[in-house]
């Protein structure tokens, strides 16, 4: 943030205090000063003309310099260029053989997009949430599935580790997990336990130096090729979410097999298994955190996830948008481009105005969680709305591309297809409302 818009915040902040303070007559009050110099008549400025609520905090709110730096620019342009060149050529590819390309591992931890935030000291890139934003985002508008894989295995697992980690957690598993020798996975979903995360059944019992993992977790993001992995499980029943802890556990690890692969509607090539446990023996030091915190400081792991997805979907709804922009251009009907039409006009001024907000509101929460504020009301707004612009830019694709919206030729049906998840995965929008919700009325 500039010299210049930190005055200018005081300037605002100031006036905000000055128009909505308390006052005897509800309004608050100044003296005007004549080109004497004499005091004239007190103005009353009635508390309706506060410019915000009365109830508002500006506190809430975090002031940024719009502009991206120059490191952000080259960073965008850096990931836009690799995923069109290493990316796009394979997408339908990818898809259809619905796998995770394993060989795009490498490719991803030389640009430092297998540990876009993780510190320098494990091998990290240390960069911002916003910086981690723009990574998604730019991944999202080539290959939404290829940006979830990344988002999953950066702000779910890696991210886990990396909070409640020990020193020696951090240092055996996030140096591997930065160079691409595993694929990170987060297991906290079951069958019977998906917006009830906490009624999951998966227990853990201690005995001797191992706690004994036994359940089965479901639609996990890498559960059959993740090396290491974050699972949630009961070590007290009668603590409620009290009584759930976090575990890594690394592929190969005896009693863990991968389930059912899922044969998905879309997201093809990022891996959604079944994760089963069956006396799964895991050695006391790879608690993650103290026993019992395991679900509390999964919650904290999900607001930091939500920017993530929020980007995801910010970075589809962009790359549908310019799809449908493109096609409008080169489509002729009538004797003109279609895109001279007032009605496809507006379908693209209200996506690109969406996209504008969905944006603003993911980046408004990442600077929040750069600051080392918390931001659970501002991240669920953020996945809430931009998933739901996704999802409505997805179908508006569709729609301009016409019967070719409808086939394999064009991508409109791919990202109609991929932007489903955005609004059930990592809390459904009926949950993020939820939670918006409580922020709201617990304030």
């Amino acid at each position: 943030m500039s010299a210049d818009a930190d005055a200018g915040n005081s300037n605002i902040a100031r006036r905000q205090k000055s128009a909505c303070g308390p006052s005897a007559s509800g309004g608050g009050a100044t003296r005007a000063e004549s080109k004497d110099g004499r005091r004239e008549k007190r103005v009353r400025i009635p508390a309706s003309y506060c410019l915000l609520p009365s109830a508002f905090c500006l506190d809430t709110f975090a002031f940024v310099d719009f502009r991206p730096s120059d490191d952000q620019e080259i960073l965008r342009r850096s990931v836009r260029e690799f995923a069109e060149a290493e990316i796009r050529p394979h997408v339908m590819e990818w898809d259809e053989a619905q796998h995770f390309p394993m060989d795009l591992l490498p490719k991803l931890a030389a640009l430092g997009l297998l540990g876009v935030q993780l510190s320098e000291e494990y091998g990290g890139a240390g960069m911002s949430a916003v910086d981690y934003c723009i990574c998604i985002e730019e991944l999202a508008r080539v290959c939404p599935a290829i940006a979830l894989s990344v988002a999953a295995h950066n702000g779910l697992c890696s991210t886990h580790i990396a909070m409640f980690g020990s020193d020696a957690q951090k240092r055996t598993y996030l140096p591997r997990l930065v160079t691409g020798d595993v694929l990170g996975a987060w297991a906290l979903t079951e069958a019977s336990a998906g917006s009830d995360a906490a009624g999951m059944r998966t227990t853990a019992v201690r005995q001797g130096d191992c706690w004994v993992i036994n359940g089965s977790k479901s639609f996990i993001t890498h559960g059959a090729i993740g090396g290491i992995m974050v699972v949630m499980a009961v070590t007290d029943r009668m603590k409620a979410h009290r009584g759930i802890s976090a575990f890594v556990v690394e592929h190969g690890t005896r009693g863990m097999t991968a389930g059912k692969k899922e044969n998905k509607l879309g997201m093809r090539a990022s891996d959604t298994s079944e994760v089963v446990f069956q006396d799964c023996r895991v050695p006391v030091a790879q608690m993650i955190g103290d026993e019992g915190q395991g679900f509390i400081n999964t919650l904290q792991v999900l607001d930091a996830g939500r920017i993530g997805i929020a980007a995801l979907s910010v970075g589809l709804a962009q790359g549908a948008y310019e799809a449908a922009r493109d096609y409008a251009r080169e489509r002729r009907q009538f004797g003109q481009p279609i895109a001279a039409f007032q009605a496809i006009q507006w379908k693209l001024a209200d996506a690109a105005t969406r996209i504008e907000a969905g944006r603003l509101l993911t980046y408004r929460a990442a600077h929040l969680k750069d600051l080392g504020r918390r931001m659970t009301k501002e991240s669920a707004m953020a996945k809430l709305y931009a998933s739901e612009v996704a999802v409505r830019v997805a179908d508006d694709c569709v729609q301009i591309h016409g019967g070719y919206g409808f086939v394999k030729d064009y991508p409109a049906e791919k990202y109609f297809r991929d932007v489903k998840l955005l609004t059930i995965g990592e809390g459904t929008s009926e949950i993020q409302r939820l939670v918006i919700a409580r922020q709201l009325l617990n304030s």
